[in-house]
């Protein structure tokens, strides 16, 4: 994959926008890239990183990068015309039907896990719902991507310290006080476990973007394993996406 572009979305977060010389193949929301990371002695495994956003008619990846060690921070300081080496789509997406015709679709997602549900916005659009996004971060400065969501949903925000948007957790926001009828989320599993608690308790359908450590994204290193109800699975390969009834979290 070429870099066509790398946007600084914070003092920790970039975009990375990639293409390539021949056609993109077709990916889901929900699915992710395992990205090789060169330049670095100490760095052996894939990074495994969510889709952000796919754009079919102008061939572009993007890539929304948290740069926490020194493999991300290498990810974040490529520029225009660098070549990243990437495996592509993997796992499975959040589940979207033709058939689907979502009254009040819900989109929750905190710090970096927003990052794919912008792309599952931009799909819930092209079939003609209308999504509301629920945002949390720690502070207004954690919050990224809001004019981009903008164009896709309704966008509701949280922040821990009142910075913007109500003050608290996602969890605790006066939007969850609406209906809605289907629950998407991505973002810290303490985060995600209390919304599939909300979404338990007032009989939401509801699906979670688990983020285990992922280092293959085949299947074969078994460290992303997670409890289930059909025992245990690898998350790269049976997930990253699940609904929260093949989960043990309610027990």
């Amino acid at each position: 994959m070429t870099v066509r572009a790398v946007e600084r979305l914070s003092e920790k977060h970039v975009l990375i926008r990639l293409t390539h010389s021949e056609k993109l193949p077709a990916m889901l929301p929900g699915q992710f890239v395992e990205v090789r990371v060169d330049g670095v002695s100490n760095t052996f495994l894939r990074r495994p990183i969510s889709i952000n956003l796919f754009d079919q008619d102008h061939n572009e990846l993007w890539l929304m990068v948290a740069m926490v060690g020194e493999g991300t921070r290498q990810l974040g300081n490529l520029k225009a015309g660098d070549i990243l080496n990437c495996v592509l789509p993997l796992g499975n997406g959040f589940t979207l039907s033709a058939n689907d015709q979502l009254y009040a679709p819900l989109l929750i997602g905190g710090g970096v896990g927003v990052a794919p549900l912008l792309y599952l916005g931009a799909e819930l659009h092209r079939m003609g719902m209308k999504p509301t996004f629920l945002l949390g971060g720690r502070s207004k400065n954690d919050l990224l991507e809001l004019n981009l969501f903008e164009q896709y949903g309704r966008v509701c925000v949280t922040t821990e310290d009142g910075s913007a948007g109500e003050k608290g957790f996602v969890t605790n926001h006066s939007v969850l006080n609406e209906p809605a009828d289907r629950i998407f989320t991505c973002g810290p599993t303490p985060m995600m476990k209390a919304v599939a608690r909300y979404a338990h308790q007032n009989n939401i359908d509801c699906e979670v973007s688990l983020e285990n450590m992922m280092a293959c994204g085949l299947g074969a290193c078994l460290c992303c394993v997670e409890r289930t109800t059909e025992g245990n699975l690898c998350v790269c390969k049976d997930g990253p996406v699940f609904n929260i009834k093949r989960l043990l979290w309610q027990s």
